[in-house]
């Protein structure tokens, strides 16, 4: 049966982040983002997830952070390093943090947890790429430290799933090698098997 959305789904594409341009989502848009990227499996209502919105100069003070970060760490940057790391957050107009937020559970493991923020990023992603923009979500060094996620508004027990940048986009996005789906699945054969 053919399905729009089947056919949206096939066909979706990370945009490269440098390409992304003005104008971005705007308020309004961004609600509706939020709404869909919400809608995902959330065992026991626990809302696991959070997003932080990184636009206009706060981006720019972010990089110059990260710049002070990687340096601290690293030492002194070569200056094409240290652009960047200036730039980390201002390639695309708007980032949208995808944040894990642990609870505390007895019947809900903390890996559910992160992968409903997985699902979350997705839902986001798409609604973005279905209201026309394109998007790219990455992670980075700076969200495997707590002096990074501090920076960028995390609360020390919370993890990073993802930054996603979103903007206006030429298209179409770049096709990649994708996997052989004949390849990904088979039918249970039981604990007998093998």
């Amino acid at each position: 049966m053919a399905s729009p959305i089947i056919d949206f789904l096939l066909t979706r594409n990370s945009a490269p982040i440098p390409e992304l341009r003005e104008p971005a989502p705007g308020d309004a848009e961004i609600a509706t983002i939020i709404a869909a990227a919400a809608r995902v499996p959330d065992h026991g209502r626990l809302e696991p997830w959070r997003f932080i919105l990184y636009r206009g100069e706060a981006r720019v003070e972010i990089g110059k952070k990260l710049a002070a970060l990687a340096e601290q760490r690293e030492g002194p940057l070569p200056e094409g390093r240290r652009n960047q790391e200036l730039a980390r957050f201002s390639r695309a107009p708007l980032v949208i943090g995808v944040v894990s937020i642990p609870r505390e559970n007895p019947k809900i493991p903390q890996w559910e947890m992160f992968l409903s923020g997985g699902m979350a990023a997705l839902n986001l992603m798409i609604a973005a790429n279905a209201m026309g923009y394109g998007t790219n979500m990455i992670s980075n060094w700076y969200s495997d430290v707590p002096e990074g996620r501090a920076i960028l508004g995390l609360a020390p027990q919370e993890r990073v799933v993802g930054f996603v940048h979103i903007g206006s986009y030429q298209g179409p996005a770049p096709e990649r090698p994708r996997p052989d789906p004949a390849k990904l699945y088979a039918d249970y054969q039981g604990p007998w098997a093998g």
